[in-house]
């Protein structure tokens, strides 16, 4: 039965996580926003402590976790293990800033692609570097499966040739994790995921894109030519398992969804929290314990918000904390994905509006929280995409019989 407190042994840990979001993520919020592009260096201290924590065993799942089936072996004792403790630090990080928490060196989601799927030998080979994904490219979106970047075995190396657009962390980043297909005719069966080494002759960095919001993280286009990888660099199996077809590479986003949902869920909170504040100020009181149509719109709006952001907290920790006890989670992390990437946008927007101009200028962060949750809700999935699982997992059908 899970238990949607916050575990006992995490609570330091959870702690000391929104500490460094006030004293070090926030402060440095605007900063970073009106300096697009420019490297964070703060971040360089923070991630050495994260790697600490995780090199002495007392980070709690610091930094970036996997979704590794073999750890879910059924003894019958409920676990909290890193996939809950991840999602629970990511929430208080991206109170503070989520471009930032983005910026952090060596806990990108490549960092958790190659977590959850690599080999023992693998991991500890790619241990402390810093890893993006890319996936994305220009004639291909949400549809992941209709990946046009091929990968050609070469003796004992892979030849990549292709374009990948918006990498979180594309410029700055160690390697990528690239997912290239190996035979194009065996359709999304073939796709598989490489670790590119970023000084691999053929890789380079076209640009870096100016954006809407996460503005202090970059969002490269990379391009590769010719790339020669190593075999050993291939995620997973190198088989072409046509009954199995694409769960396998698609396996990384039962830990990724559930780690945007927490930021997400971190940011909306940030939002709320700020926007309660303001509406005490101006004189309206929020009262939890009269009906919603006897107090103010602005109040009955605010109460609504909670709501939501309730709901997509709980989504939140149960996809994690499924993971965690060795449960398949794809439903779930699908669905804490679209509600809580939909509900930031909601609630960060409306606060805007609750707060008049003071939400709409840079007086506050609230305008820049709009700014930012906006992608919450397209990277990792799109809330459309994630609803289309939902649907596919809830009525049994396939991806060719549900489109």
């Amino acid at each position: 039965m899970i238990n949607l407190e916050t575990p006992r042994k995490f609570r330091a840990f959870v702690n000391q996580a929104h500490q460094v979001a006030a004293e070090m993520l926030r402060p440095n919020s605007r900063r970073y926003d009106l300096a697009e592009h420019e490297y964070p260096k703060e971040l360089d201290l923070l991630a050495a402590v994260v790697d600490g924590l995780g090199a002495s065993g007392t980070g709690s799942g610091a930094g970036a976790g996997g979704v590794r089936r073999t750890d879910g072996e059924d003894d019958g004792k409920i676990k909290n293990g890193s996939n809950l403790s991840s999602v629970l630090s990511i929430m208080e990080m991206c109170w503070g800033d989520v471009g930032l928490l983005l910026s952090m060196p060596r806990q990108g989601l490549g960092n958790s692609a190659i977590a959850s799927v690599a080999s023992d030998e693998q991991l500890r080979r790619f241990d402390g570097v810093w890893a993006a994904m890319a996936i994305t490219e220009p004639g291909c979106g949400s549809d992941s499966a209709n990946i046009q970047t091929t990968a050609r075995r070469d003796g004992d190396h892979y030849v990549i040739d292709g374009e990948k657009i918006f990498v979180t962390a594309g410029a700055r980043c160690d390697a990528v994790v690239v997912w290239a297909t190996v035979d194009k005719a065996l359709g999304r069966a073939a796709i598989k995921s490489f670790v590119v080494p970023k000084d691999t002759p053929g890789l380079t960095v076209e640009r870096v894109e100016h954006k809407l919001g996460i503005r202090s993280s970059d969002t490269a286009t990379i391009r590769l030519t010719n790339c020669r990888v190593p075999a050993e660099n291939l995620l997973g199996s190198p088989d072409v398992d046509a009954d199995k077809g694409f769960a396998g590479v698609m396996q990384t986003f039962d830990n990724t969804r559930p780690l945007v949902a927490a930021m997400a869920v971190g940011c909306a909170r940030a939002s709320l929290e700020v926007t309660r504040d303001l509406l005490a100020e101006a004189g309206v009181e929020i009262d939890y314990d009269r009906p919603v149509h006897l107090q103010s719109s602005a109040a009955a709006t605010f109460l609504q918000l909670e709501a939501d952001w309730e709901a997509a907290y709980l989504l939140t920790l149960q996809a994690a904390w499924m993971a965690d006890n060795g449960r398949p989670n794809s439903l779930q992390a699908s669905m804490a994905k679209a509600k809580a990437g939909r509900t930031a946008n909601d609630i960060t927007l409306r606060c805007v509006e609750l707060a008049g101009s003071i939400g709409y200028s840079e007086h506050e962060l609230l305008e820049k929280w709009a700014r930012d949750s906006k992608i919450l809700d397209i990277f990792e999935g799109t809330q459309q995409i994630q609803q289309l699982i939902v649907a596919r997992r809830l009525l049994g059908k396939t991806s060719a019989e549900l489109k």
